[in-house]
């Protein structure tokens, strides 16, 4: 049974930072690449960023490269991601996802959710102005 847990939303102001966690269990967690997605009500999914199986390559989208940063932690089973400089077009539930691909670029045209595998609950992060 795999299950993909966030953790870390909540509310901030813009400018803040909040860092994300997903726990991944059920899975061999350095068999996937991990990647987070978001998605604001009335909007389309959007790709944030996603990281190699090992956590040696990063992909992030352009509209949050430079903020955000994802890394992971095999050890923990754990992706993250630090946001900075927060803004409230941020304000989206985040989810977490997992992938079995060889690669992360391919995340960047990923548009439905059953192209990857797992996906989290999401997370709420709200940010005011």
């Amino acid at each position: 049974q795999v299950q993909l847990v966030e953790s870390g939303g909540g509310l901030v102001q813009t400018g803040g930072s909040l860092r994300l966690s997903c726990v991944a269990s059920g899975l061999t967690f350095g068999s996937y690449t991990m990647g987070w997605f978001r998605q604001a009500p009335g909007k389309e999914r959007e790709f944030v960023a996603a990281v190699s199986r090992s956590g040696g390559f990063t992909y992030p989208a352009n509209s949050v490269k430079g903020r955000f940063t994802i890394s992971r932690d095999n050890a923990k089973n754990t992706v993250y991601l630090q946001m900075n400089s927060l803004k409230p077009e941020d304000t989206a539930v985040y989810y977490c996802a997992a992938g079995r691909f060889s690669g992360g670029s391919v995340w960047y045209g990923v548009k439905r959710r059953d192209e990857l595998d797992y996906w989290g609950q999401g997370t709420q992060v709200t940010v005011s102005s």
